[in-house]
Parts: structure tokens; C-alpha cells; sequence
């Protein structure tokens, strides 16, 4: 019983991660879309994509449930995965992660928790693992992008969340106001030759 709580609480909140990653391209001009917005050339379509290569690797080849959709080998990765050429759309971005999901959940509906898989990029003992271990996983890298999408999101226009529904107005004074009062206390806290 224990098992399929744990196992579709893991499911729900990976469910809701996802759409809270897309819900960042909401809007966004194509260059907004796609321009890194760091100096390693992060991006919120290569998030996208990146996740959505992440989750069919390890819901696919770690169970052996090939995902349908074409991939790199592991080993071949080159970080292509991570940003959006000039030929691939926003679109096809999007349906790739979606149609990632619908297979993702196939895997995690059809195994138990316990059930065995591999990952060859993991080191040593590790690299025998389980559906449990590997829904904590993806889990944990999608919550992670989500974060950075959350961040490359507010830099470009000020919208924060995880949800449309919970968006509130952006109140530019509010925002100034508490974003000085935290560079008061950081300036103050610094030692005078700092």
C-alpha cells in the first residue's frame, strides 16, 4: 500500500513540474524562447528539451523500453540537447517532451517501484538501480531546470510561479522597494573593506 502512495505522489508532483516548465515558454517571443540567458547558454527551450531528453533516457533504455522517440546514444551526448537549432520549432520541441511524458508514464504505471533497472552513465554499484530510485531522480532534475526556468523567466519579463493560477500582478514599486531594503542589509552586513 505504502508502495503505490509513495509511487503516485513521485508521479503527481514530476506531473506538475512539467507543466510548470512549460508554462515558462507562455508568451515569450522565439528569441526570448531560445537566447542563453547566462554565460553558459542556458535557455528555456533548451531546458525543455534537455528534461524531455532526460526522462526518455531514464524511463526508456534504463528499463529497457526503448522510448519512441529518436536519440543519441549516451555516450555520443554532445549537449545538443540543451538548446533549440534554427531548424528545430518551439512546437516540435514541445510535443517531443510531451509525447516523452506519455511514455514516461507508460513505464511508471506498467512497473512496481522495485523494479530493476540500469543506467550505464551511473558509476559503479550505483548503476544498478530501481524504478523508486529513478522516479526520485528525474524528479529531482526536473524540479531542479524548473527552478532555473523560474529565475531565466523572471529576468526576462518578472513572471514568478509555478502556476498560472497563482500568478499575482507584478507591483514594479513593491518589487523595488523589498529588492532595496535586501541590498541595504547585504551592504550593511559586508565589512567595510569587503
Amino acid at each position: 500500500m505504502i508502495d503505490e502512495f509513495a509511487k503516485n505522489h513521485l508521479h503527481s508532483r514530476l506531473r506538475r513540474d512539467r507543466e510548470a516548465l512549460l508554462w515558462k515558454l507562455d508568451g515569450l517571443s522565439e528569441y526570448d524562447a531560445r537566447r542563453p540567458l547566462t554565460a553558459t547558454g542556458t535557455n528555456l527551450l533548451g531546458l525543455v528539451k534537455h528534461v524531455a531528453t532526460v526522462e526518455a533516457r531514464y524511463f526508456g533504455e534504463v528499463f529497457d523500453r526503448t522510448s519512441p522517440e529518436p536519440l543519441p546514444h549516451w555516450q555520443d551526448s554532445d549537449g545538443s540537447d540543451q538548446w533549440a537549432a534554427e531548424d528545430e520549432t518551439r512546437d516540435q520541441i514541445i510535443a517531443f517532451y510531451r509525447r516523452t511524458w506519455e511514455h514516461s508514464d507508460a513505464t511508471i504505471d506498467a512497473l512496481p517501484l522495485d523494479a530493476a533497472g540500469h543506467v550505464p552513465w551511473w558509476p559503479g554499484p550505483y548503476s544498478n538501480t530501481n524504478l523508486f530510485a529513478v522516479m526520485l531522480h528525474v524528479l529531482s532534475e526536473s524540479v531542479r531546470h524548473a527552478g532555473h526556468a523560474d529565475i531565466l523567466r523572471e529576468g526576462l519579463d518578472g513572471r514568478t510561479g509555478l502556476r498560472a493560477e497563482h500568478e499575482q500582478e507584478i507591483d514594479e514599486e513593491a518589487r523595488a522597494a523589498h529588492r532595496a531594503k535586501i541590498e541595504r542589509a547585504a551592504r550593511s552586513a559586508a565589512p567595510v573593506n569587503g
